[in-house]
């Protein structure tokens, strides 16, 4: 469910809560594929269904950099800030895959409000992430990720 705030001054006082869970969307080999088109990796691991379930993992995995940029659509279930004039990426602190995505699992967002600062003309915002794997037992990634709302 998405909270929605009205306005920065409301942001502000969010500092520290925690924002829920997202929807699970599944990581297709589709999807996979167009990231490796969009990106040029094209490595067997990700693109190669066959060699793939020789490999190391026994299925095609997704791109980390791919589960990772899934970070926005899944945070925009989280939270609305109404008000706010421009909204921008500022940012990641430190990023880590635990643990592969393979191919037909399911993934979400688990995010926390960690810190709000003033900034010229609006606010950053700091939300410590976790995408977790469906039935998995480590994330496929945790991160900081930093956001600014201007006024």
């Amino acid at each position: 469910m998405t909270l929605t705030v009205n306005g920065l001054d409301e942001l502000k006082k969010l500092a520290g809560s925690d924002l829920g869970t997202s929807e699970w969307i599944e990581i297709t080999q589709d999807r996979v594929n167009t990231f490796a088109d969009a990106t040029g990796d094209h490595q067997w691991i990700h693109v190669d269904p066959e060699r793939a379930a020789e490999g190391p993992f026994g299925a095609p995995i997704a791109h980390g950099y791919l589960t990772l940029s899934l970070f926005i659509p899944l945070f925009t279930e989280l939270l609305d800030v109404q008000g706010a004039t421009t909204k921008v990426n500022y940012g990641l602190n430190k990023v880590r895959f635990p643990s592969p995505v393979k191919v037909g699992s399911r993934i979400r967002l688990v995010g926390k409000l960690a810190e709000v600062q003033e900034v010229p003309g609006g606010v950053q915002i700091a939300v410590d992430g976790t995408i977790e794997i469906e039935g998995g037992t480590k994330p496929a990634a945790v991160l900081t990720s930093l956001s600014r709302f201007y006024s």
